[in-house]
């Protein structure tokens, strides 16, 4: 990956539908705003690894799952998967 991942810039999934928006980059995650938290997990952020990142296309991150898929892949702060 040549770019870089960036406060602010759109998380999408392979399939081009928005999975979420970046708050920042904590270590090899990417932090979720609090906005993009839905349902019973709305007001606290999610993280997704760098390691689903497929690459940087302007101000858009693509990951490389589809977005139905990727929100699956979301973690809490202490990296146990997100239950939905």
């Amino acid at each position: 990956m040549n770019a870089k991942v960036e406060e602010g810039m759109e998380v999408i999934g392979a399939d081009g539908v928005h999975v979420g928006t970046v708050d920042r980059v904590e270590g090899e995650r990417i932090k979720l705003k609090k906005s993009d938290s839905y349902g019973r997990h709305e007001g606290h952020h999610h993280y997704i690894e760098l390691g689903f990142v497929a690459g940087v296309e302007g101000d858009k991150v693509r990951l490389s799952a589809n977005a139905d898929i990727a929100v699956t892949l979301e973690e809490e702060a202490s990296g146990k998967p997100v239950d939905l």
